[in-house]
């Protein structure tokens, strides 16, 4: 990381755990990393579980009877790292029909945020899964983002999330609609905006073919226009992915307009770095 770019003052919201089957290192890596790396704070978004009778619902994702070993890993961050402030968190997929679901998760701990996401356009089609990449081929691109946006609007609309995640999923292979793509974005931007939910710049994309932040400038532009709050994360799935990318990610808020980033504690939304 150049040394003329500081992470001080920046948070990291979206990093995962081994419980979710994907990831590596257990929270207190993450936050040596942190700390080292200089974040003002680090949060844990492991992907939440879904209700027992209906796991094993897919192999990346914490099952249920994980969630106190979840709660204790973090805390041993906490312990380890006392300097760091930890913030703890889900990303939860929405799918429809399961809003009592999330309901009853936000009752389980004292979290200080929940990201919503969306993963899933159709029963066992998670859009970013390369095992489905042939689909891509076989079903119109335009097609497959407007089933993924019209399922991200909703998981907006729902009011059950403080951000969401990753707006623009769809292109991490590289796929993308011809034409102007704001027709996807402008109903997404206008849930954010009604909801009063934030986004995330993820720069996970710079790690995928994609080879850029999600969500796109132009997404970006629309929603500084409409006022919306914004942070920056990683989604790391490795301790050495905490803060990765932040740099690109900074320019790309402060080319769209924006000067402040948020936050989050006990899921109330804090004034966050000024990028200004």
């Amino acid at each position: 990381m150049p040394s003329a770019f500081s992470l001080s003052n920046l948070t990291d919201y979206h990093t995962h755990t081994p419980l979710c089957h994907h990831a590596e290192g257990w929270p207190v890596d993450y936050a040596r990393v942190a700390v080292e790396r200089g974040l003002a704070e680090l949060g844990f978004a492991d992907h939440s579980p879904m209700p027992a009778a209906l796991e094993p619902f897919d192999n990346w994702r914490m099952a249920l009877a994980d969630l106190p070993r979840y709660f204790e890993a973090v805390e041993q961050a906490r312990a380890a790292y006392p300097q760091l402030t930890i913030r703890l968190g889900l990303e939860i997929d929405y799918l429809a029909g399961h809003e009592k679901w999330i309901e009853q998760l936000a009752t389980m701990a004292e979290w200080d945020f929940l990201i919503g996401s969306v993963h899933y356009i159709a029963p066992g089609w998670d859009v970013d899964n390369p095992a489905h990449l042939s689909r891509f081929q076989t079903q119109p691109v335009a097609e497959i983002w407007e089933l993924y946006f019209d399922a991200y609007e909703r998981c907006v609309a729902s009011g059950l999330f403080d951000f969401v995640a990753h707006p623009d999923l769809p292109k991490k292979f590289g796929h993308r609609p011809e034409g102007d793509l704001a027709r996807f974005y402008e109903p997404v931007i206008a849930a954010l905006a009604k909801s009063g939910t934030a986004f995330e710049i993820n720069t996970a994309g710079l790690r995928k073919p994609a080879g850029e932040c999600y969500p796109d400038p132009g997404f970006l532009k629309l929603a500084r226009e409409a006022g919306i709050g914004l942070l920056i994360n990683s989604d790391a799935h490795a301790p050495e992915e905490v803060g990765a990318g932040f740099e690109t990610g900074v320019t790309l808020a402060r080319q769209a307009g924006f000067t402040e980033l948020v936050r989050f504690e006990k899921r109330e939304r804090q004034p966050g770095a000024r990028l200004v």
